[in-house]
């Protein structure tokens, strides 16, 4: 047996599959790795809307803007023109230089984490693709995922300037609840890839057999990830429109189940978007039905007949929605603390995760 330098037997050569295996690990990380960072960006994002900090930066610069203000000169300047806009003339009036800075730097922190995730993904994805590391399927799947990334950059935009009108003193409502779901989706995409690179689908008589078993799991997962979804886009709403901060009551809101008013706004089709009532309302009521749904699924998961594989990812999937539900509660209870409701945001994404990894095992048998 041929020996290496230092007397030992040499290993015997990686056989293509293996490296291809480690090749696909090493992508699933990277993934994973930028998806952390998104989950970061959206707690970034929850900050700087409770502290009213995201319209201080007047100024959108995708491809420089990289550095803060370096003078009292810049600063000044940047302070003239937050003192132009709504928030300053009816919110902040008055405020100092100094406190402009207190909230000018969340929201630096928040435009620069998105610069950073950019380059995260670009730079790596150029380094798997010079050196053959990614399958040629895969590469228009992350160029899209690259291409998003961009549109959310102008959606954040989009969704700042909103908060410049006369009218205004927050960014609209509809542009944040876009601007928050393109973020779950970013998130989710990258999530299934690097869990597609990591658990390749293949369909075999074993795994043929598991799909006919789940097939009462299906219905129950299924609704429990529309209404998921749906409160969690109904939480952009009550953000948006500032509706935790009402009704600071559970479960009755002002000693009413439905509280007084509710959906009675003309147009009435409004009402679910801008009638603090129905909003609240709304999300609560998602919300609760997406606990029970998340529960169903759980106990379904546990019947004998059921793949072992799906027990704990749909297990996962009720205590997470059941600690979100809670967290909202409490979030609700204390008037919306800065550091709690950011945790509520955060955590959706959490919640987002374990869906994404129930639906990913329940379809592990289907054609990749």
């Amino acid at each position: 047996m041929p020996l290496d330098f230092q007397g030992f037997p040499n290993a015997a050569p990686p056989t293509a599959s293996a490296a291809e295996a480690r090749q696909r690990v090493a992508a699933a990380r990277w993934l994973l790795a930028v998806a952390g960072m998104v989950l970061i960006m959206v707690c970034l994002g929850g900050a700087t809307r409770l502290t009213g900090s995201g319209l201080s930066i007047m100024e959108w610069r995708p491809l420089t803007g990289w550095l803060p203000p370096l003078s009292e000169a810049e600063w000044q300047r940047l302070f003239d023109l937050y003192r132009t806009i709504p928030q300053y003339l009816q919110v902040n009036r008055g405020m100092s230089l100094a406190e402009f800075k207190g909230i000018f730097w969340l929201e630096y922190i928040h435009r620069l984490w998105g610069k950073l995730i950019g380059l995260a993904f670009l730079l790596p994805f150029l380094y798997f693709l010079v050196r053959g590391w990614i399958a040629r399927a895969m590469v228009p799947r992350l160029a899209m995922l690259f291409a998003l990334g961009g549109l959310q950059g102008f959606i954040g935009w989009f969704m700042v300037a909103s908060g410049f009108f006369e009218h205004r003193t927050e960014v609209s409502p509809y542009r944040l609840v876009i601007h928050l779901g393109m973020a779950f989706v970013i998130y989710a995409a990258l999530l299934w890839t690097a869990l597609d690179l990591m658990h390749p689908r293949q369909r075999d008589a074993a795994a043929s057999a598991a799909s006919e078993a789940t097939g009462r799991l299906r219905p129950w997962l299924r609704a429990a990830s529309v209404l998921l979804v749906l409160a969690m886009l109904a939480g952009g709403f009550v953000a948006g429109t500032r509706a935790g901060f009402t009704y600071n009551t559970f479960p009755l809101m002002d000693g009413a189940l439905v509280p007084e008013g509710y959906w009675s706004v003309d147009p009435w089709w409004l009402a679910p978007f801008e009638d603090i009532p129905t909003v609240q309302f709304n999300h609560r009521l998602l919300a609760t039905l997406a606990l029970l749904a998340s529960l169903g699924a759980a106990l379904v998961a546990r019947r004998p007949q059921m793949p072992p594989a799906m027990r704990g990812p749909c297990l996962w999937l009720a205590l997470t929605a059941a600690a979100q539900y809670l967290l909202g509660v409490v979030t609700l209870l204390l008037v919306v603390p800065v550091p709690i409701g950011t945790l509520h945001q955060g955590f959706a994404v959490i919640v987002l995760t374990v869906l994404v990894w129930c639906w990913h095992v329940l379809g592990r048998d289907r054609p990749a």
